[in-house]
């Protein structure tokens, strides 16, 4: 039996809304509630300013035959959650695409994006 306790790479799973999704490559997630940005005066530093951000979870999956790219289009408020190699789980509700997807007909693959305010990771 294997043993993948030492895993923290190399494989990936998408699901939105409950359906499936091959992950190809660049899963990527941010749970950051905030961006901080350094207020500095001419006699020096005066404190930060701080903006709410959108968390995200991302990736480039694959174009297949049963699939409608445009539907990626139009998702809003969708539940999206990313399993990574390690066992971690990111998850977001309330979640919408951000991005036109653009497919490389090559490889059958495009990238897609989903912001929300509510990205968690277990």
């Amino acid at each position: 039996m294997a043993d993948n306790s030492r895993r923290l790479g190399g494989v990936a799973w998408l699901w939105v809304d409950g359906m499936a999704f091959e992950v190809v490559s660049e899963p990527t997630w941010g749970v950051s509630s905030v961006t901080r940005q350094t207020l500095a005066s001419m006699s020096g530093i005066s404190g930060y300013s701080e903006t709410p951000k959108a968390g995200f979870i991302a990736a480039t999956i694959r174009d297949t035959a049963g699939m409608r790219v445009k539907d990626f289009e139009e998702m809003t408020n969708v539940s999206v959650t990313l399993r990574l190699a390690s066992g971690k789980e990111i998850y977001g509700v309330g979640m919408w695409t951000v991005e036109a997807p653009e497919v490389n007909s090559t490889e059958s693959t495009f990238a897609i994006r989903f912001e929300g305010e509510d990205v968690r990771e277990s």
